[in-house]
This record gives C-alpha cells, sequence and structure tokens, in this order.
C-alpha cells in the first residue's frame, strides 16, 4: 500500500496536539489561559488541584491514539481494531469542532474569541486530513485488507 500522505499528516498533527497540551499541564495556570482552557481551568491550576492535569492528560492521550490511528491507517504501523469506524469518527469529531465556527460566526456567540477562531480552523485542518486520507485509504482499511 503506498503512503498515505493525508493520514500521515493528520498524525503528525494529532500527535504534536497531544504533546502541546502535555506542555501546557507542565507550563501551569499562564500557560492553561494562554491556550484558551478558561479562567476556571487556570484557578483551579493555580490552586494545586489535580482536575486540570487529569483532564490534559486525558486529552493528550485521545491525541496521541487517534495519532496512532492515522498512523495505522497510513499503513505506518500495525493495523489497529476498528480502524474504518475509529478513522470516520476521528474525522466527524474534528470536522464537528472545526464547524463550530460557522454558528459562532453566523449567530455571533458573544463575540468570537481570538482562541475559538483560530482553534477551530486549525481543527478543521485536522478533521479535512483525516477525512480526506480516509477516503484514500478506505479500499485497503477492509476487513480483508
Amino acid at each position: 500500500m503506498a503512503a498515505n500522505p493525508f493520514l500521515i499528516a493528520g498524525g503528525i498533527l494529532s500527535a504534536l496536539a497531544s504533546l502541546l497540551h502535555l506542555a501546557v499541564f507542565a507550563g501551569g495556570p499562564a500557560w492553561y489561559r494562554f491556550f484558551g482552557a478558561g479562567e476556571g481551568m487556570a484557578r483551579m491550576a493555580e490552586r494545586g488541584s489535580p482536575v486540570p492535569t487529569l483532564i490534559t492528560i486525558g486529552i493528550a492521550t485521545v491525541l496521541a491514539v487517534w495519532s496512532a490511528y492515522a498512523f495505522s491507517g497510513a499503513g505506518l504501523i500495525a493495523r489497529l481494531p476498528l480502524i474504518r469506524t475509529a478513522l470516520v469518527l476521528i474525522s466527524a469529531v474534528y470536522l464537528l469542532r472545526g464547524l463550530v465556527l460557522v454558528p459562532a460566526l453566523a449567530l455571533n456567540f458573544g463575540g468570537v474569541t481570538p482562541f475559538v477562531l483560530w482553534s477551530s480552523l486549525i481543527v478543521l485542518v485536522y478533521g479535512l486530513a483525516y477525512a480526506i486520507g480516509t477516503w484514500l485509504a478506505w479500499p485497503s482499511l477492509s476487513a480483508r485488507g
């Protein structure tokens, strides 16, 4: 099977996002604020609550698993279980999260913050990489493949 540049790109992007989440929890309250986690998360981190760390590690773990699915779909690592279903769902989650920008802009939900704008555009790129890569790889992802 030929390498799938879209799934490879999606896997790299998800891996980078996972690492960025780990950096945010290591960076502390100022990083939670800068990267848009919200004042509540930053304040919990300032108080030493484990909640922001656990949430951030959880998100980083999910993103790392998604990266592995992209690499599996691209044929770079062993085939993971439910590869087709997983790649479709991952694509959908990224695309839906990215498309949150459309109603936010149309309805002007409390003003579109720079975080909402940029994170939506970035995640939309992730979703497109996964969706296009999944579509291209679909025949090779069959249960028989």
